[in-house]
């Protein structure tokens, strides 16, 4: 088993500690599943997650709020057993995060689906010509006498393809720029929607470049007011950016067990690689990595958890960290494997794969750097 002493530091309640051990023992039984199907895969996981009771965590029920450490926590532990599982979780989060934060009673009718498991949710903001840019957003929301037309085409969409609901952002034009945008929920069988490309990565995920085409929402498909559509986007994603540190965190957790296992039981010249000094070196530095990557995804979450209105700083402190922490971690797993490591199927090989993406989406690695800086200076 993985180190779990992080589990006693202060940033951590009981609660905390007695969901970790509960989902742990969750995972043993349910974890790894198999990943040729990834849309089999992930509608697998969603419903045993939601039968798990894993998945109300995922979103606020109304009068509550968030704990993003909780996120962190859930988030960290099932990617240390199986990275999809992590993105499963992930996305019926990510995907109905501005509902949980700001939508209706109508709206939070899908919340319950997806957090019971009976719904699959996509966070649909990425464009072909925007990625970190979200002021670019190209898609369009104009007013008609039924409600709001949107067309535009939307990229690299988690979940896409299998989704049942949508949350969508378009330009509708109240200002220039990130200003005039707005957030929309989107069921997955309206008139006008289509998957126009499936996309294949390393890691296998579904992913889809989706269509939209005289697409038409009701009135009361709008989340929050007109115009809000960046301010709502900003605010899911600093409360999930730190999650996504969280994953990197189990993922390169799940790497040291591996690796420790191998240089003990793996000899050379008669003894076991363990006993090198520049094995023991190594062991070292992933070690540091692990901790320190620890510390400052977990003082976002508490930070945000303590009332914090934003912790744009510390959650882009904490994802851009932990995520290239845990690739030079999984680096090393697999350069101590030797030939093993990169062998197709083996442990490490599948989270060398499994890793690179965190470096990239919800804000690559030198925008966050960017919004440290900015921060500093500022």
């Amino acid at each position: 088993m993985a180190d779990q002493s992080y589990l006693n530091w202060p940033f951590l309640d009981d609660r905390h500690r007695d969901l970790s051990m509960a989902l742990e023992d969750w995972c043993a039984s349910h974890l790894p599943v198999d990943h040729h199907d990834v849309d089999a895969a992930c509608r697998g996981l969603v419903a045993a997650l939601g039968a798990g009771g894993w998945l109300r965590h995922s979103g606020a029920a109304e009068g509550e709020r968030l704990d993003v450490r909780t996120l962190c926590l859930i988030r960290e532990t099932l990617a240390r057993h199986d990275a999809l599982a992590d993105f499963a979780f992930a996305m019926q989060g990510l995907g109905m995060g501005a509902v949980s934060l700001f939508g209706s009673d109508q709206q939070r009718r899908w919340l319950e689906r997806t957090r019971r498991g009976d719904a699959i949710a996509a966070f649909a903001l990425t464009e072909p010509g925007s990625g970190s840019d979200v002021a670019a957003t190209a898609t369009t929301a104009v007013r008609v006498p039924e409600g709001w037309r949107l067309d535009g085409e939307k990229t690299w969409i988690s979940n896409g393809g299998i989704a049942d609901v949508y949350v969508i952002f378009a330009r509708t034009g109240e200002a220039p720029g990130a200003k005039g945008l707005s957030a929309f929920l989107m069921p997955a069988d309206v008139a006008g929607l289509s998957v126009a490309e499936r996309l294949e990565t390393i890691a296998p995920h579904p992913l889809a470049r989706l269509k939209l085409d005289n697409v038409v929402l009701p009135d009361d498909a709008l989340i929050g007011k007109p115009g809000e559509g960046f301010k709502l986007a900003m605010s899911v994603l600093d409360v999930f950016r730190s999650t996504v540190g969280a994953a990197a965190l189990g993922m390169a957790r799940r790497a040291m067990d591996e690796t420790v296992a191998r240089v003990k039981a793996r000899r050379i010249q008669g003894q076991p690689l363990a006993e090198l000094q520049m094995v023991q070196g190594h062991i070292a530095d992933m070690a540091l990595e692990i901790d320190a990557a620890a510390a400052l995804v977990y003082r976002a979450a508490w930070v945000k958890d303590m009332g914090a209105a934003r912790v744009t700083r510390e959650a882009a402190m904490a994802k851009l960290y932990a995520t290239e922490a845990a690739q030079r971690v999984i680096d090393l797993a697999v350069q101590l494997h030797g030939g093993d490591g990169v062998r197709s199927g083996s442990v490490v090989e599948a989270l060398y794969r499994d890793i690179r993406a965190l470096r990239i989406y919800e804000g690559a690695s030198d925008v966050q750097r960017v919004v440290i800086a900015r921060s500093v200076l500022g």
